[in-house]
């Protein structure tokens, strides 16, 4: 695979960065948010046989915003993610979208299914759609609150706890305790930031977003949601199987967990290889199968 080649494209609202891979295949759109292009580097490599595109979605890395909103709704992901697929003329894209990027792709494919031949949503935090609906948007909505009021190790340190809690969310989860950041090797003190991608931007909007079930059935995309094989009863894996049972079908297990597939600095990534093999399988099953509304 040649170097990225790396582009902005002005949207509504924001200046986006994105890296195009040149290959001789199909387009290959790959999505995590509110990570950037740079956790998805290990993924993108293997697949030297096509072009793979990676970019950081709005307030992320490279990519501003310019509006000065503090927020990033999945409808504005997927307007960006829409013009971006404009830009690249080169038809109907294949997509793997993960995490918030997941909720995100499907609100791209509600809204513009012709862009997508194939969307793979790994592990969509869609809690708007789980059993414990009001449980687990209150606790989503505590991460936020615990961030502006106490800053990012705090705020960080409750996500975590609640991304890896397994089972439905307890109602009571905002009266307990904050887990002392220290315990995740996060810094104690507040510096006084509340610029978070995350934990500022994102966490209330992703998980309380409604998908619209009725336009992701009548799409012409082949839509497979994906959960990990080691995330069974934490949020975003149930947010995929609440996903895919709303559309009808089962979700495909992937290898490993939530991330392990993605770059976190810490060299290269666990099940990078075994999650590449079965995206390849995933998109070639795909290819055989007919789409329609």
């Amino acid at each position: 695979m040649t170097a990225p080649q790396t582009h902005t494209l002005e949207t509504a609202g924001a200046v986006i960065t994105y890296d195009v891979r040149p290959g001789d295949g199909p387009p290959l759109l790959l999505i995590a948010s509110p990570m950037g292009a740079s956790g998805l580097a290990s993924l993108a490599a293997r697949f030297p046989d096509r072009t793979v595109v990676t970019y950081d979605p709005r307030g992320a890395d490279r990519s501003r915003r310019t509006d000065g909103a503090n927020e990033s709704t999945p409808e504005e992901h997927a307007d960006d993610l829409s013009r971006l697929i404009t830009t690249l003329d080169a038809g109907p894209v294949d997509v793997f979208a993960t995490s918030g990027g997941a909720g995100n792709a499907l609100a791209l494919v509600a809204r513009h299914p012709e862009q997508v031949r194939t969307l793979v949503a790994h592990e969509p935090p869609a809690a708007a759609l789980l059993p414990d609906r009001e449980a687990a948007l209150a606790a989503s909505r505590h991460v936020h609150e615990t961030y502006l009021a106490r800053g990012f190790g705090a705020g960080m340190a409750e996500f975590i706890a609640l991304v890896m809690h397994s089972g439905p969310v307890p109602e009571d989860w905002a009266a307990r305790p904050v887990p002392d950041p220290a315990v995740f090797g996060l810094p104690t003190e507040d510096d006084g930031s509340r610029d978070d991608v995350l934990l500022g931007q994102n966490i209330v909007s992703s998980t309380h977003h409604e998908h619209d079930i009725e336009a992701l059935r009548a799409a012409s995309t082949q839509i497979v949601v994906a959960v990990g094989e080691r995330s069974a009863g934490q949020l975003a894996h149930r947010g995929g199987e609440a996903v895919a049972e709303r559309l009808g079908m089962a979700p495909v297990v992937f290898p490993g967990d939530h991330g392990s597939f993605l770059d976190a600095g810490h060299g290269e990534p666990p099940d990078v290889d075994a999650v590449a093999e079965k995206l390849r399988e995933v998109l070639a099953a795909g290819d055989r199968v007919p789409t329609g509304g």
